[in-house]
């Protein structure tokens, strides 16, 4: 939960209001809650130590976003995944994503590289000490890098929202992915294979890297996991 993450301090001239609602949605984001946790007003406020009323106003934008569900004993819960909402995710994340990280390949620069070598390293040791949230905040820092390293004002928030809806999914698959990468059945580093493509400035190479890095590792992984639980719940 919320508890355990690690919140970033207010920046100046930052509302009150709009620091709650940016630390609710990275949370969301990155996997702190998972799909059907219910929640409320009151147990965030107590977890952000702030009032009730900036509490309020983020769920507002929050279920706007369609990152949460208000249910009707005024609880707010994160939406279950469906089989065909994750296949449309995933698709519409293959699309922007290849596009944002065309447009930013000849931007990179030596420094955001590090920077993505690093995060790669930090999420390989997240998945390999079981630390999913932690392996997620690298996987977003690696391809936050990449997809803003050509200025963009439409194309990198519209990818956001597809994280948020994807983020609370995301902690069960990379659970998944993390007991296969310690057991050897994660083979193809994907990062790896986009640092690579970004080194040689290769465009196919770097929207093959992306687009295998979403449907072949998490697509396939998640859409396993979705049909597992259909087979439960019959």
């Amino acid at each position: 939960m919320i508890e355990d993450f690690p919140l970033v301090a207010r920046k100046q001239n930052e509302t009150l209001q709009e620091w709650t609602y940016q630390q609710l949605r990275y949370a969301i984001m990155v996997g702190v809650f998972s799909p059907g946790v219910s929640v409320t007003m009151r147990g965030l406020a107590q977890m952000l130590g702030v009032s009730l009323m900036p509490v309020r106003e983020a769920l507002r934008r929050l279920v706007a976003e369609h990152a949460l569900e208000l249910l009707p004993n005024r609880r707010v819960s994160v939406p279950t995944m469906t089989a065909e909402r994750f296949e449309e995710l995933c698709a519409t994340r293959i699309n922007l994503e290849c596009l944002a990280a065309e447009r930013a390949i000849l931007a990179v620069s030596r420094d955001d590289l590090e920077f993505m070598y690093l995060a790669d390293a930090a999420m390989d040791k997240a998945l390999k000490e079981g630390d999913v949230v932690e392996s997620v905040i690298q996987n977003h820092h690696f391809h936050t890098r990449l997809y803003t390293a050509a200025p963009s004002q439409v194309l990198f928030p519209l990818i956001e929202n597809l994280w948020l809806q994807f983020g609370p999914f995301m902690r069960g698959v990379l659970e998944q992915v993390g007991e296969d990468f310690n057991n050897g059945k994660y083979l193809v580093d994907r990062h790896q294979e986009t640092l690579r493509a970004i080194e040689r400035r290769d465009p196919p190479a770097l929207r093959k890297a992306i687009e295998a890095d979403i449907r072949d590792g998490i697509g396939a992984t998640g859409m396993q996991g979705l049909q597992a639980a259909a087979k439960l719940a019959l």
